[in-house]
Parts: C-alpha cells; structure tokens; sequence
C-alpha cells in the first residue's frame, strides 16, 4: 500500500509541471537553510529532494529504487552527533509519536545543526479545505506530546494535518519545555495561492504553468496576511549546544533506544 501511494506521487509529479516549479521554489528555500554537511532527509517518499541536493541521504519506511535506506523516524538507526542537518518534508503530521522524532533529531544532530520543516499549515483560509476536502483527516484537539502505544501496527500514511501547527505553533512554549535544546530561528508562511490551485498530489491543477510567476508574485506581495491564508509553512530549528542537548545526546529517552549503526542500506 505505502509503496503504491509513493509510486502514484511520483508519476503525478512527472505529469504535473506546474506542482514542479511550485516545490523546485521551496526546495531552493529550503536549501539556503542547509548547515554545510551531512544532510539526512526523513520520509524521502518520491525521492523528489534529491534533485536539488543529489548528497542527500534519502529514507523512507519502505523500498523505492531512489531512496538510500529504510528507517523509521521515530527510531533512527544513526550514532550521536551524525548529521549537520535533518529534512522532513510533508512527513511530521504522518508520524503517530512525533515526540520520538524530535528526540531523536536531537541525539543525531551536531551541535548547531538543524531540523528543516515543511508541513500544511492550518490557517483561517485552509482549515475548510484541510478539514472537508483534502483526502487526509485533520484534527486539533489531540494532544502532539501524548505518546501512543499500540497493539496493532499503524499504516505508515495515517496522519493528522493539525500536528504541525499544533506543536509548533499554537503549543511553541510546550514544544520548548520538552525540547530545550532547539531554538526556532525561522518560519514562514507559504503556499496560499498557487499551491491550493495547483491541486497537489490528489486534485487536478486549476490553472496554467503559464500563470505561476504573476501569482507567485502576487502571493509574495500578500506575504503579510500569510498567518491567515497559509496552506503550508517552513520552520528551521536548530540545536543548540547546551547542557540539555548534550544529556540528551548522551541519554536518550524515547521508549526503544536507537541503533548505533546505519539501517538498512539499499
């Protein structure tokens, strides 16, 4: 199942030009806020990344002939202070125990390394489209901190739209208390013209390849109502060397303790 859904991403975006150019621009975004390095990116899925940053180390949950290795975010099989950076693209609100990610991408991270975030935004204007319309569920009355145990095992492609902006938004300051050792030095609202209309990996575009600069630029310059009309936002955390980090470098406290090798190669 997961490997079908990934393999569908990937032939949409060979026949969408359009959802090309809106993700080249934010690869490009992303890319400035790259620490020079090794750079991991968790949840490769279409391996689409790899195009701006060819070094990447590329992961997912399942085998695709253009991702790396197979791993689990939430338990990654690295050894302490690995990567200079950690990419996660349209990944954190997939995860069930994103609390185990972020400990993780501490313990992984050098000192002064980053987490770089991509993730739907729950704004005024997106909230009926994310909550009605898009095919995955949106729900802000969870709590992003609660740790899930269960039984059964998850679909790897379960999610839950609301996670970004709860934790690291509306609930900054207890995303804080867990997490001392990360320090928000960036975010942007993005993504409220041209994305919704470009229709994304699950509805058809709305508009011609030709209309993507004059947009672009108009949403540029309606940059400021961004908190009100996001779809998506970029957040770059990066740690920092304090007591608390390097404790949790030492210790870490997710409930099944990584591997200290690579995973699996493929």
């Amino acid at each position: 199942m997961s490997q079908a859904i990934l393999n569908r991403h990937f032939e949409i975006w060979q026949r969408k030009p359009l959802l090309r150019a809106i993700y080249k621009g934010w690869y490009e975004e992303l890319c400035r806020w790259l620490v020079p390095g090794k750079t991991l990116e968790v949840g490769g899925g279409s391996g689409n990344f790899k195009e701006a940053v060819p070094q990447v180390i590329t992961t997912d949950l399942v085998h695709l002939p253009w991702l790396d290795a197979i791993v689990d975010a939430q338990h990654l099989p690295f050894k302490v202070a690995t990567f200079y950076n950690i990419l996660i693209f349209d990944v954190l609100h997939h995860m069930e125990n994103p609390v185990l990610f972020f400990q993780e991408a501490l313990r992984i991270l050098k000192p002064g390394g980053r987490v770089i975030i991509m993730e739907p935004y729950v704004s005024w204007a997106s909230y009926p489209v994310y909550r009605f319309l898009h095919p995955e569920p949106l729900d802000l009355s969870v709590d992003p901190f609660q740790i899930i145990s269960r039984q059964t095992v998850r679909a790897p492609f379960d999610a839950n739209q609301g996670i970004p902006t709860l934790m690291l938004e509306r609930q900054w300051t207890r995303f804080r208390s867990f997490f001392p050792g990360f320090q928000k030095i960036y975010r942007k609202w993005t993504g409220f013209i041209l994305y919704p209309l470009s229709g994304g990996f699950d509805h058809p575009t709305l508009i011609p390849e030709c209309w993507y600069g004059p947009l672009g630029r108009l949403e540029g310059y309606l940059a400021y109502l961004g908190r009100f009309l996001a779809f998506r936002f970029i957040v770059v955390l990066e740690k920092q060397d304090t007591l608390a980090s390097r404790l949790t470098n030492q210790k870490p406290t997710c409930s099944n303790p990584p591997h200290e090798e690579v995973g699996v190669l493929l």
